[in-house]
C-alpha cells in the first residue's frame, strides 16, 4: 500500500476510533470498515499500531489480545451531576425505544392481518353471491313447501318395512341356493365357474350388487 494510503487509512481509522470512543481489537476495526472502506486487514494492524506509538490512541494487553481505545486526554471531564444526567437520558430513550419497538411489532401484526384480510370489493362481490345463493335455496325451499307430492310418515315407514323384507327374502333365497349349489357340486366333475356357464346361473356379484342391510 502506497504512502498516501497509508496515511489516508490511519486518519480513517483514529477518526472512528474517536468517534465510537469505545475499546476495539484490530478483528472489531478490520470488520467494521473493511466492506465500507475496502481497507485490508495488514493495513488495519499497522495503523493502529503506530497511531498507539505515536500516542493518539491507548493500548492495553490482555493475554495474547490487544484493545485500542481513544485517547480520553482529549475528551472534556464530566462532572459526576453530568453523567448522572447522561444516565437518566439514557434511561429515558432506552425506554422509548422499547415502546417504539412494542408500537411497530404491534403495527406490524395489524398490517398482516389487513394485508391477510378481503379488501372491500371481495366482501361486497361475496355478500352478492351469498344473498344470490341463499334466494336460489329460498326459492327451492318454497317450491318444496307448496308441492302436493309429500311422503306421509305412514307411506314412508311403509318403504322401509317393505325394503327390510324384501332383503331378508333375498338373503334367505340366497342362502337356499347356495346350499342346493354346494350339494349338486359335491358330485359335479368340473368347476364351480364351469357349472355356472353350464346351468347358466347369473350371480349378484356378476352384476355388481349386494343385499342391502336390513
Amino acid at each position: 500500500m502506497s504512502k498516501s494510503k497509508d496515511a489516508a487509512a490511519t486518519s480513517l481509522i483514529l477518526k472512528y476510533l474517536n468517534e465510537q470512543n469505545r475499546p476495539y481489537s484490530t478483528q472489531d476495526v478490520f470488520s467494521n470498515l473493511q466492506r465500507e472502506h475496502g481497507i485490508g486487514k495488514t493495513a488495519v494492524v499497522k495503523a493502529m499500531e503506530l497511531l498507539a506509538q505515536q500516542g493518539k490512541i491507548k493500548e492495553k494487553v490482555y493475554g495474547k489480545q490487544k484493545i485500542y481505545v481513544a485517547d480520553q486526554d482529549q475528551f472534556p471531564n464530566v462532572s459526576d451531576s453530568e453523567l448522572k444526567s447522561l444516565d437518566v437520558q439514557i434511561s429515558e430513550l432506552s425506554s422509548n425505544v422499547q415502546s417504539s419497538q412494542q408500537s411497530c411489532r404491534q403495527l406490524e401484526t395489524e398490517l398482516k392481518d389487513l394485508n391477510s384480510s378481503m379488501t372491500t370489493e371481495e366482501m361486497e362481490k361475496e355478500i352478492k353471491e351469498f344473498k344470490q345463493e341463499c334466494s336460489r335455496h329460498l326459492e327451492k325451499l318454497q317450491n318444496m313447501k307448496s308441492a302436493t307430492n309429500h311422503v306421509t310418515p305412514v307411506e314412508k315407514e311403509k318403504v322401509y318395512s317393505d325394503r327390510k323384507q324384501y332383503s331378508k327374502e333375498w338373503r334367505k333365497r340366497k342362502r337356499m341356493a347356495t346350499d342346493i349349489f354346494d350339494a349338486i357340486l359335491e358330485g359335479y366333475p368340473k368347476s364351480k365357474k364351469h357349472f355356472f356357464e353350464e346351468v347358466g346361473i347369473e350371480t349378484d356379484e356378476d352384476h355388481n350388487v349386494t343385499v342391502p342391510d336390513i
